[in-house]
Order: C-alpha cells, then sequence, then structure tokens
C-alpha cells in the first residue's frame, strides 16, 4: 500500500490557528478566533487545481495562495467577508460575555494576516514548500523538517489546547472556580514547543544529511546529499546520495541503537549522455519540473518507433501517493520530433 501524506493536513493548521488564537485572546477583536481558523486554512483552496490535473496541480498548488501575493489577496478578502458579517449581525442580536467594538478592517486585515502567515511557514517546513515569491520570481522555498502530517506536531497542538480544559473542569469539580489565563498560557507554551520540535527536526535533518555524506555507496563518493523526513518518526529520515553516475535510495536512521549500512542502498544510475536526454532536458515541461524537483532522476528507454524520456523527485520514495509527486514524461519519435509531452501523477492508475 503506497503513502498518502495528504488526508488530515487542515486538522493541523486548523489547531495551529487556535494556539495562535488561544495565546492572544484578549487582543482579538469580534470574530478573532473564526478569522484566524479561516485564514489558516484557506490558502489550501489552491488544492482545487488537482481537478485540473497533474501540470495545473503542480502550476498553482502550493503557489496560487501560498505566495506572499496570493496570501495578502486572501487576507484582504477573508478580512472584506468578516466585516460584512460584523455589520450584518450586530453584537446585540447575540448573547455575549464580552461587548466587542465594531470590527475595524485593518484589524481584521491583521489577524487573517496572522492565520495565513502561520499557513504559510508551515508549509515552508514541509517537504513539498511553497513558491514564496510568485509571480513575480519563480523559485520554490522549502525547509524540508516535516511531512504534510506529522502526528508528533498534532499531539503537542492538541494536548496544548485541551489539558487546560481538563484542568478547568478537575478544578470546578472539586469546587476551585479560580479565574485566570491559563488557556493563554498554554498556548503560548504549545507554540513554543513547535518551534523547538522543528528546531530539532532541522539539527537531524543536519545530522542525516552530514551521514550521507561521511560514506561511500558501493565505493561510490557522494558529491551531494539530502534527506527527507518521514513522518512517523523524528528519528527516521529517507536519505539520497548523488554520486558522479548514480543516485543512490535508502533509508536513515538515527536512533541509537540503528547501524548505518551504505551498501544498502537502492542504485539509480544516471543515464548515459545522448541526443534524446538532451532533447529531453530542453522541453518546455522538463524545465519547468527541474524548477520544482529537489533530487531529479532521468530515464530514457526505446519505444517501438522512438524513445520515452521521464524524470522523477527522489525526495518522494516510490510508493508516495501524495498528490506532489507529480513526474514528467516526454515521447519522441525516431527523428527525435515531440510525439508528446505531460505531467502524471505518480499515483496514477497506469502512469
Amino acid at each position: 500500500m503506497g503513502l498518502r501524506r495528504n488526508s488530515m493536513e487542515p486538522f493541523t493548521h486548523a489547531f495551529t490557528s487556535l494556539a495562535l488564537g488561544k495565546s492572544g485572546d484578549r487582543w482579538l477583536p469580534r470574530f478573532g478566533l473564526a478569522m484566524l481558523v479561516t485564514a489558516g486554512i484557506a490558502p489550501d483552496l489552491d488544492y482545487a487545481s488537482y481537478l485540473a490535473g497533474p501540470g495545473a496541480f503542480l502550476r498553482f498548488h502550493r503557489t496560487l495562495f501560498h505566495s506572499l501575493a496570493g496570501g495578502a489577496l486572501l487576507a484582504f478578502a477573508s478580512a472584506a467577508i468578516f466585516c460584512v458579517l460584523d455589520k450584518k449581525w450586530p453584537q446585540s442580536h447575540v448573547t455575549q460575555d464580552k461587548k466587542y467594538p465594531p470590527l475595524s478592517f485593518l484589524a481584521a486585515l491583521a489577524v487573517c494576516a496572522i492565520g495565513i502567515a502561520g499557513h504559510i511557514l508551515l508549509d515552508i517546513a514541509s517537504g513539498v514548500g511553497v513558491q514564496l515569491l510568485w509571480p513575480f520570481r519563480s523559485g520554490w522555498y522549502r525547509w524540508s523538517l516535516d511531512g504534510n502530517l506529522d502526528p508528533w506536531v498534532l499531539l503537542i497542538l492538541v494536548a496544548g489546547l485541551l489539558l487546560p480544559l481538563l484542568f478547568r473542569l478537575v478544578n470546578e469539580e472539586v469546587g476551585d472556580r479560580r479565574k485566570g489565563r491559563g488557556g493563554a498560557r498554554a498556548a503560548i507554551i504549545t507554540l513554543l514547543l513547535l518551534v523547538v520540535y522543528f528546531g530539532w527536526r532541522w539539527h537531524l535533518r543536519g545530522q542525516a544529511t552530514d551521514l550521507l555524506m561521511s560514506h561511500e555507496f558501493h565505493d561510490r563518493i557522494a558529491l551531494s546529499a539530502a534527506a527527507f523526513p518521514d513522518a512517523t518518526s523524528p528519528f527516521d529520515w529517507r536519505g539520497v546520495a548523488v554520486t558522479d553516475n548514480t543516485v543512490e535510495e535508502l533509508d536513515v536512521s538515527l536512533a541509537p541503537s540503528a547501524d548505518f549500512d551504505p551498501d544498502r542502498s537502492r542504485t539509480h544510475f544516471k543515464p548515459d549522455d545522448s541526443a534524446v536526454l538532451e532533447a529531453g532536458r530542453k522541453t518546455a515541461d522538463a524545465r519547468r519540473f527541474l524548477s520544482y524537483a529537489t533530487m531529479p532522476v532521468a530515464t530514457v528507454s526505446p519505444l517501438e518507433d522512438g524513445y520515452r524520456f521521464e524524470i522523477h523527485d527522489l525526495r518522494f520514495a516510490s510508493n508516495d501517493l501524495d498528490p506532489a509527486n507529480v513526474f514528467v514524461r516526454v515521447d519522441f519519435d525516431s527523428h527525435l520530433h515531440i510525439l508528446n509531452q505531460q505531467f502524471l501523477f505518480a499515483s496514477s492508475p497506469n502512469p
């Protein structure tokens, strides 16, 4: 069974927005928490590009609303909607413990911007990344610290949000009804724990990369290497090392009792220089894919009356069914005229 890492991603963003809201609850305007959660999820609207196929998904996902320009547009739109709601439903019609002044557009915009910024930062931490400066400059920003769904991040967030509620219920049960800002303090601690966790993963990624660079693979020296996170354990990484004529792929465990054997790597041989390889790399789709891929590996294979050129990105495992695992395919005739070029999902039934 293949891996699919995108299935619950909105929960991480929603809980992070809740933690942000709880940490600054006393300063939030009316609809403040709702604005944070809405804005914290909204950038994933560009996921709808999946319905238009892999080419559109590669072009717009983690780009359209994950860039600074797209995020700003989304923040303006979200703020405007909540200002309209504030005018449409005055507080006098709703029973509330706290009286809020009329919602100003600037206050709403600031809250929505914080929610969107939190979303984008989390996605930069992932292995997919975002096109932060689109449409003015192409280029992906990614730290490769985390998968799209990390159970440890969710555990930190859920515990930080639910434990204060549990303690409050226990205190009320024993008759202690003191009021305080325990929820805000817990949310601040939760956010600090997230920062510490990602800093730790940054350190572990460096250790995994150094381990790859310090070994030979089947008597081949590593010229470059990268480590990509496994969502299930902070100690487990997918390592990819590039030698002069191969790309080596293997699992790297940083657990105290784990051993590292570079000769267990899976070898991908680089194709020999050829006219087909050169023609494939020059195609428009291949150039766009190479700006996206972190560890590209090209293959050239013969067809009945031509050639097939493909580039895959080895930062994704072969069984990773995440839609972000896209590859490019170009078919040539025997005279190297392009018959077909397209992007494909690795999860397609017959890629």
